[in-house]
Order: C-alpha cells, then sequence, then structure tokens
C-alpha cells in the first residue's frame, strides 16, 4: 500500500530532528489535515501522547524509534524506508476509558492506550475494592495499587509487576496488582475487554490514591470505572514481519525462558 499524503510528527530531541531532516530529504510533506499517515518519531510515549491529540482525525500512523525501547514504535531504516512503508501492516487497537471521581466530587475521563494505574499517594498503602460489573472480584486489597491493562500495554508497566501477557486479538483485559500485602498471594484476574472495571477507595481519608492514565494522573480519587472504549481506533502501521502482534509474542517467549 503506498501513501501519498505524509505528515511528520517529531518530538525535540537531538535524534528525532535527526531522523526528521533524513527523512525531509526524501518524502514530500503535506499539511496534517490532508494526510493520510502521520510518521511519529520519537519514543513510546511520544507515541501515546500523539495519538490521543490527533485521534479526531483518524489518520494512520507509524512510529520510527528515537528512543531507548520503542515497543510501539518501528526501527530506523534510511535506506528501506519507503519500501517498508509501502509494505507496512496495519494493527488497530481501541483504548480504555477512565472516568475518575475525587473527592471533591468532580469527574475526570482520560483514555489509556497501555493501561490505567491506580497507585497509592502517600506511604501508607492503598486499600481498594474491585468488582468486574456487578461481580465483586476482590472485597479488600491492600497493596501499593493496581493495574488494568490492555493487551498492547501488556508487556510494559503491567509485565514489570509480574501481570500476564496478553495476545492483542485476545479481547481480555488484565488486572494486576502491584505489591499485594493482602491478600498475599492474590496474583490479579483477566477479564473480558467488554467488562466495566470498578474500583473504590475504602479508606480516602488516610490511605489516598492517584489514578493514571498512560501517563495523565488524577489525584485524590474516590471511585474509577475503566472499560474499553470500542467506538475509537487507533491504525498504527509496522514493518512487514515486525508486527505488534509478533513483539507480543517475543515478550512472551522471552519470559517463559527467563
Amino acid at each position: 500500500m503506498i501513501y501519498r499524503k505524509l505528515h511528520i510528527i517529531s518530538d525535540k530531541t537531538i535524534k528525532s530532528i535527526e531522523i526528521k531532516n533524513r527523512l525531509l530529504k526524501k518524502i514530500k510533506l503535506n499539511r496534517l489535515i490532508d494526510a493520510d499517515l502521520l510518521i511519529v518519531i520519537g519514543g513510546d510515549g511520544f507515541m501515546l501522547q500523539t495519538l490521543k491529540k490527533y485521534k479526531k482525525f483518524k489518520k494512520l500512523f507509524y512510529g520510527i524509534n528515537s528512543g531507548s525501547y520503542g515497543f510501539l514504535m518501528n526501527k530506523f531504516s534510511p535506506k528501506n524506508m519507503i519500501k517498508n512503508l509501502s509494505k507496512a501492516k496495519m494493527v488497530s487497537i481501541s483504548p480504555l476509558e477512565m472516568i475518575v471521581k475525587n473527592n471533591s466530587k468532580q469527574i475526570k475521563k482520560h483514555l489509556a492506550i497501555n493501561e490505567v494505574s491506580i497507585l497509592r499517594q502517600s506511604r501508607q498503602a492503598a486499600s481498594l475494592s474491585i468488582k468486574h460489573g456487578s461481580k465483586q472480584i476482590i472485597k479488600k486489597l491492600v497493596s501499593d495499587g493496581i493495574l488494568v491493562s490492555t493487551p498492547a500495554g501488556s508487556t510494559a508497566y503491567n509485565l514489570s509487576v509480574h501481570g500476564p501477557i496478553l495476545s492483542l486479538n485476545s479481547k481480555k483485559l488484565s488486572i494486576s496488582p502491584i505489591s499485594p500485602f493482602r491478600p498475599r498471594r492474590w496474583k490479579g484476574k483477566i477479564v473480558s475487554d467488554k467488562s466495566k472495571v470498578i474500583i473504590n477507595n475504602l479508606n480516602p481519608k488516610k490511605r489516598p490514591i492517584s489514578a493514571v492514565a498512560d501517563n495523565i494522573e488524577v489525584r485524590n480519587a474516590m471511585n474509577i470505572i475503566v472499560r474499553t472504549n470500542q467506538k475509537i481506533k487507533f491504525n498504527l502501521l509496522y514493518d512487514k514481519n515486525k508486527s505488534l502482534q509478533k513483539k507480543i509474542k517475543i515478550e512472551q517467549l522471552r519470559r517463559e525462558t527467563t
């Protein structure tokens, strides 16, 4: 597939600017509004910001990694850039929607492509109840917090807290505790991506918590609802034989051998 109208968005690091300048010698740019495809140069964090910022344009996104890990990105190949673009494969992902009521009874809504993190806000551990729709998952969890992760985000923060890696087409969400104290052996739960996960702070005065959608924080959260927003689709492009699905499978194999 050939994309005739391209636009480049990059962060301000030296490496990103260098990649952008090299691409400008090969690619004719169009205005953002006219482009078929947005080339995003940066790291995973910058890609997450860009997807949310430009979601209303409903464009295709092709990431080029200039950061450290770059799980959501492609490796920059100056010789094969045009060829890679023409043969890139698309994957569509839906984000989580986080709805938070804080202690001032304000309602905040944010999207998360990787995960929603519920984190203790003070030296005191969080005290949480977790429901899956009307069903109680856990009546009282005392921990540093909890994560609700998408398949795309299951290899990020979720993996570092020993949560399960989900395949991209699993239609599941992962609920993973962060340093659980009580019950100490609780490992979390995998639920359908059609689920509505409800998290309540059981002791907000003594044990305040923050709710974080990827990197956007809402402090002093009282009640958090997390669900997949199926109406929103982010369309990402990956180089042939290096799809997001294959990256997830590689992480699964690494985990099994370590």
